[in-house]
């Protein structure tokens, strides 16, 4: 069994932290191993500095090798100077680089996992194989240690541990493949959902297929401040299951009625609409039917960078894309799973069309043909009295919104 120190009503101190970081380590077989350690993007709240210090003091000049491998999952790379904000360091000795999911020389297959096996992985909502393929340099070390955070996730439960490999540093089939497993369960009834859900039981498969040896330090930290309430090392499977239990605790606020309004306040680390939708799966559970989300993120420019087919299929309930599916199928997968977490609960049939649950409305950057193009609402964020909102009885105001869960008891 892996080690955990903290408590949801606990915040550890940085000398806590470096200290269970160094004893960890030390007890492992690391000496002249090579080692890649897998940490998120600027999209997850983690003292990254703090932790990734710890680990080059553990490991500078005793691991023969050590790549830092950024976890992108399909989200944009990170510049140089986004890198040095976000890690900390100069780290001597140590390579730091972005997962290339784009790049097919960056990615080897570890086999397949077959359609039979994923239809009782996927309690019979897919029946085919997936190639289950992730950066090579997973495989080229002999030591993979995770480095990462828990929170509630609208696609697996619960997000840390092994999805760090798979979709963090995966390629694309597996991660369209699982982020649309999950969008046929909904993003409502998933996220924040204890134990191996079907995402995760897809997830524990693929990774029993990687050859190397696996470790996770898994977090959970207070939102936002990048504080820690606890940390747990062991195996993936371990340390995100004692995190995911503290995170169940720290992450998830109930309500006692749904709320007609919510307007969440969206924090610059999502720079775009794709990171920034957190601000509304996180709060779908609490909206009142026919009620309204508002997103509010004058930073925000663009929906999506790396996907810009969004743009053309826009935001549509699951119901929109399953009975069409002869029209959707050829697209990329957790593009329309994407779609499907952002527009909601909702209904669709051939007669009177597409009906949601709620309204999604953004308040951004993004020009007003874009957003109503892509089948959502708009409102200029100049328009919107922050003041106001915060006095009307029937809105809820989340600031930074997007890490912690809102669920009616």
């Amino acid at each position: 069994m892996g080690d955990t120190i903290g408590a949801a009503d606990q915040v550890l101190d940085d000398e806590t932290v470096r200290a269970f970081v160094a004893g960890q380590l030390r007890r492992e077989d690391l000496d002249g191993k090579s080692v890649c350690v897998i940490v998120p993007d600027a999209t997850r709240s983690c003292p990254l500095p703090l932790l990734l210090g710890a680990v080059h003091e553990a490991l500078h000049g005793r691991a023969g090798r050590v790549t830092v491998l950024v976890a992108l999952g399909t989200h944009a790379p990170m510049s140089q100077a986004q890198l040095a904000k976000h890690l900390g360091g100069p780290y001597p000795g140590f390579d730091v680089r972005n997962h290339e999911w784009w790049e097919p020389s960056a990615l080897v297959s570890l086999g397949v996992i077959g359609a039979d096996r994923v239809a009782e992985l996927a309690e019979g909502r897919m029946r085919r194989e997936v190639d289950v393929t992730l950066n090579r340099a997973v495989v080229e070390h002999d030591v993979c240690l995770v480095v990462g955070p828990v929170f509630p996730h609208e696609v697996v439960g619960f997000s840390g541990g092994n999805k760090y490999f798979f979709p963090g540093v995966a390629g694309q089939e597996i991660i369209d493949f699982s982020h649309w497993l999950g969008a046929l369960i909904t993003s409502a009834s998933i996220i924040g959902t204890r134990g191996v859900t079907p995402v995760r039981a897809l997830i524990h498969e693929a990774a029993a297929l990687i050859p190397s040896r696996r470790l996770a330090l898994c977090l959970v930290v207070q939102s936002g401040t990048g504080a820690l309430h606890a940390a747990s090392f062991g195996t993936p499977e371990e340390a995100w299951a004692a995190c995911a239990d503290i995170s169940a605790e720290t992450h998830i606020q109930y309500l006692h009625a749904p709320v007609r309004r919510i307007l969440s306040l969206i924090p610059e680390k999502y720079d775009d609409m794709w990171t920034g939708a957190k601000g509304f799966y996180k709060v779908e559970p609490i909206v009142a039917d026919g009620g309204q989300v508002i997103l509010y993120a004058p930073h925000i420019t663009r929906i999506s960078e790396m996907h810009p087919e969004i743009e053309e299929i826009g935001y549509h309930c699951r119901d929109y894309f399953v009975k069409q599916w002869d029209r959707f199928a050829h697209h990329h997968w957790g593009v329309l799973a994407h779609s499907t977490h952002l527009r909601g609960a909702g209904t669709w049939d051939e007669e009177t069309g597409e009906h949601g649950r709620v309204t999604v409305t953004l308040a951004t950057g993004i020009p007003e043909d874009v957003v109503r193009r892509a089948n959502l609402d708009y409102l200029d964020p100049a328009a919107v009295d922050l003041e106001a909102l915060a006095d009307d009885p029937e809105t809820m105001v989340i600031p930074q919104a997007g890490e912690v869960l809102f669920r009616l008891r």
